[in-house]
């Protein structure tokens, strides 16, 4: 059996990062009228756009902030605030990896009985650094970073692997990227829910009728059922 494993709030926490970024972002721009949230929506509007052209990322982050702080802002824009804007996001490489609970022993016993296959999306040189750190890339028998995990993204590893579609399972925590795709792929998927799942990473789960979908509570309930 093929299990292909989503990283980012899968495997480490990474989304709680960028929201303590956007929470100094917005005590920085100290917007008088627009409370957090609505400050949130502007920059979703600004990520959605963006992703489909630079892809994600926290360097990416940083610029989307740039821009929703140049459109925000309501005192005169100095390249010090830009700068320090930038700077936010910039911290987000520096926070340790924080493997999520069960990760390791669960990794360690699907390891021995399946074929592990790291499937991740986002900046190459980014996410490469990050399973470098997070010490279980031995886990793993192939490791594929693409910039949108979408059917096709899908449709291209299994043709390139030659794997059986009906004994391959996409694990991760995003309907949108993670679930939904790999199903419509063909692939069987295991949603495994976090709580901080990026706002623009949900999605009403579609579930076709010749596929089988599961959720477990958390990771290492894997163990149950692979």
């Amino acid at each position: 059996m093929n299990l292909l494993i989503d990283a980012d709030d899968t495997l480490w926490e990474n989304n709680i990062y960028f929201e303590r970024a956007f929470d100094a972002f917005c005590d920085f721009l100290d917007h008088s009228a627009l409370t957090p949230p609505q400050v949130r929506d502007v920059l979703n509007e600004i990520e959605l756009a963006n992703a489909k052209i630079h892809g994600y990322g926290s360097m990416n982050f940083g610029r989307n902030l740039q821009q929703a702080y140049r459109h925000l802002a309501e005192r005169d824009i100095q390249a010090e605030d830009l700068e320090h804007v930038l700077s936010l996001a910039a911290r987000i490489l520096e926070q340790p990896i924080e493997l999520i609970e069960g990760v390791e022993e669960t990794l360690a016993y699907l390891a021995e009985r399946h074929a592990l296959t790291l499937f991740t999306k986002g900046n190459v040189e980014e996410q490469r650094l990050k399973i470098d750190r997070s010490g279980i890339g031995r886990h793993f028998h192939h490791k594929e970073i693409v910039k949108e995990k979408d059917a096709a993204a899908y449709n291209r590893i299994v043709e390139h692997w030659q794997w059986n579609r009906a004994e391959t399972w996409m694990i991760g925590n995003s309907p949108k990227s993670d679930i939904n795709p790999a199903l419509a792929a063909g692939l069987n998927a295991v949603l495994v829910p976090h709580e901080h799942t990026w706002v623009l990473e949900r999605q009403d789960l579609r579930l076709p009728a010749d596929r089988t979908f599961l959720m477990v509570e958390q990771f290492a309930d894997l163990r149950k059922h692979f």
